[in-house]
């Protein structure tokens, strides 16, 4: 990742995009969350949006924390959706061991409901697992690393070993999963810890195969910070798309009607026009939100 430093940021442009195609079998209504967020730390240059044929879209913003949603409503047969960006990412990274855990009762009320067990993320079922294996730990920043740590050394990351209705728990017992059974599985133990976590949708730089990426931020000090506990790509080259509780509140599409899937291509290229050095270091703490 080729990065600037100024003030105790980095900052990057990526290019990301998407292709889909769908076989559309009644008439349907389509929300699609494949557009990268905009943040303080995340300026959307240019962006687009293309569906074939062409059909009319209404860009929403969705849940608490202003996910951006296109919904639309399609006649049957084939249905091709393309999205393209070019993201500049300015994050704030700072030094991990300065980084301490925020007290329950200081925690800002929309930090609160991130503390909660959600749909996929069981933290009730899970708080003797939590403390036995970090409750020793030194509070912070280093703690989160140590449950992302857990995550990577006990579960083997295999595709197709779970499915839209696979938790948290269930992630534990099977010992696989993909990417959002990771994050899952590290927002419960987080929060298991009353550590607030939540769940982020993006697309990753170098993320091989490419794909949608389900990562999670952990709120510590006073704001959200990016982990990833499958080790797939570099944090700093995460674009944000959404966030939530869990991946119910930002699926990449959401279909009503009855439609398949044909095609899908994803990508993230580091676009950033001038080399220079000053790359975070590998374990440099980064927040985007």
């Amino acid at each position: 990742m080729i990065t600037t430093e100024d003030n105790n940021t980095a900052m990057t442009i990526v290019s990301v995009g998407c292709q889909l195609r769908y076989e559309v079998t009644t008439p349907a209504t389509f929300l699609f969350n494949i557009a990268a967020a905009r943040t303080p730390h995340q300026n959307l240059l240019n962006e687009a949006f293309c569906l074939t044929p062409d059909t009319p879209y209404e860009e929403c913003d969705t849940g608490s924390e202003i996910n951006r949603v296109f919904r639309l409503s399609v006649q049957p047969g084939d249905l091709y959706i393309s999205y393209e960006a070019n993201v500049e990412l300015q994050p704030t990274v700072e030094d991990p061991p300065q980084i301490q855990e925020a007290q329950l009762p200081a925690l800002p009320p929309e930090v609160l409901s991130y503390v909660n067990p959600s749909r996929y993320c069981e933290s009730d079922r899970l708080i003797r697992l939590a403390n036995q294996e970090f409750g020793e730990l030194l509070p912070g920043y280093s703690r989160v690393t140590a449950i992302c740590n857990w995550i990577y050394e006990h579960l083997q990351y295999q595709g197709g070993s779970s499915d839209a209705h696979t938790t948290a728990c269930d992630v534990l017992v099977q010992r696989a999963g993909v990417c959002r059974d990771y994050a899952h599985l590290a927002i419960a133990l987080c929060r298991a810890l009353c550590i607030p976590a939540r769940y982020v949708s993006g697309y990753a730089v170098d993320l091989n195969p490419p794909d949608f990426h389900g990562f999670f931020e952990a709120y510590l000090g006073n704001r959200w910070y990016l982990f990833d506990a499958t080790r797939m790509a570099p944090v700093n080259g995460f674009v944000r798309i959404g966030s939530g509780r869990d991946a119910a509140d930002v699926a990449f599409a959401t279909i009503f009607g009855l439609a398949q899937m044909q095609e899908m291509s994803v990508w993230a290229k580091d676009a950033t026009p001038e080399p220079t050095a000053g790359d975070p270091p590998p374990d440099a703490a980064i927040s985007t939100a």
